[in-house]
């Protein structure tokens, strides 16, 4: 177990090598001056944009910069970003904990809720309730989520005033309140930004383990574990579901970066502090080392949850680590 423990984090590690060499290369290869915004209504002198390049190292050779980038991560340190004028690190962190709220939500959301209903859709196959679960999964996968996030926005926090409809707390919130108050203000905000992209992702959850359990349902085994008198309840989630978490851990590989990274749409329409909607802003600026830090954190969240597959595969199936 351990050598091949060690054998995949040497390839996670040549995998992120090699991604961040081509995202820096891609990056400075696209169109566009990020030093263009800094200019306003005034138009800058030649001296000022060659001060402004030397300082962010624009003027340097591609290997050169590349090299100095690298030399900075060792030291954990990410530049600083052009647009904002403050470095990259702090940016990231202060963004990260609403993203891990909001992707943290969506992904306990989706792997409880989704895998249950996907698990009671394969034992009821055929039934009523099979065939609505299916038609609903379907339509929330179909649906846009700016469309649904700027729907239940209207609906629920401006028509019905259920919930806030934008921001990450109250700014009328008092400054002393306690942490229960908090809590509840955080849950409420937290609330419809998590509905709408559980809505439009829960379907994929639940179709990958329906059409797992509904494999494993016919193999020969299961008829073994029903001779033996095991209830039904044992023998669907004792036998059955373990060997069908395979293809929903593959899943969950695919889908941890992605939520954390990925909601740009939804932080855009509830007003949400994350990383999505900075990164975002940062391809507009065409702000190189924002965008490279946001590109970095992205890249080791791939190959992080590539790798922790990669080990659930291993704890769940012993052949995998003779593989």
């Amino acid at each position: 177990m351990r050598r091949w423990l060690l054998r995949r984090t040497a390839q996670a590690a040549v995998t992120l090598a090699i991604a961040i060499t081509l995202l820096f290369v891609l990056m400075r290869a696209a169109p566009g001056d990020p030093l263009s915004r800094l200019q306003g209504d005034r138009l800058l002198s030649r001296e000022e944009i060659a001060s402004l390049r030397e300082r962010y190292g624009l003027d340097q050779p591609l290997l050169t910069q590349f090299g100095a980038f690298v030399g900075g991560l060792a030291r954990g340190d990410l530049g600083v970003s052009i647009e904002y004028g403050r470095p990259v690190t702090s940016l990231l962190a202060e963004r990260l904990p609403a993203t891990l709220q909001l992707g943290g939500a969506v992904i306990l959301l989706n792997f409880t809720l989704g895998l249950w209903l996907g698990v009671r859709q394969a034992v009821r196959r055929g039934s009523r309730e099979d065939r609505w679960l299916t038609v609903a999964s379907l339509g929330g996968y179909a649906t846009p989520s700016f469309w649904l996030g700027l729907v239940l926005a209207w609906l629920v926090g401006v028509k019905w005033g259920l919930l806030p409809p934008a921001g990450h707390s109250d700014p009328l919130l008092d400054s002393g309140a306690g942490f229960l108050e908090r809590t509840v203000d955080l849950l409420r905000h937290l609330a419809l930004p998590v509905l709408t992209l559980s809505a439009v992702t829960i379907a994929t959850t639940m179709r990958h383990q329906r059409n797992a359990m509904l494999d494993v349902l016919r193999d020969p085994f299961m008829l073994t574990a029903r001779a033996k008198g095991l209830s039904e309840r044992a023998v669907t989630w004792r036998h059955a579901w373990r060997n069908a978490l395979f293809p929903v851990v593959t899943l969950f590989g695919l889908w941890l970066p992605i939520l954390v990274t990925g909601s740009v749409f939804v932080e855009a329409v509830f007003a949400w502090p994350g990383l999505g909607s900075l990164a975002a802003a940062a391809v507009g600026h065409r702000d190189y080392p924002l965008l490279m830090g946001a590109a970095l954190l992205t890249a080791v969240l791939v190959v992080a949850a590539s790798l922790l597959t990669d080990l659930v595969y291993a704890l769940l199936d012993p052949r995998v680590r003779l593989s």
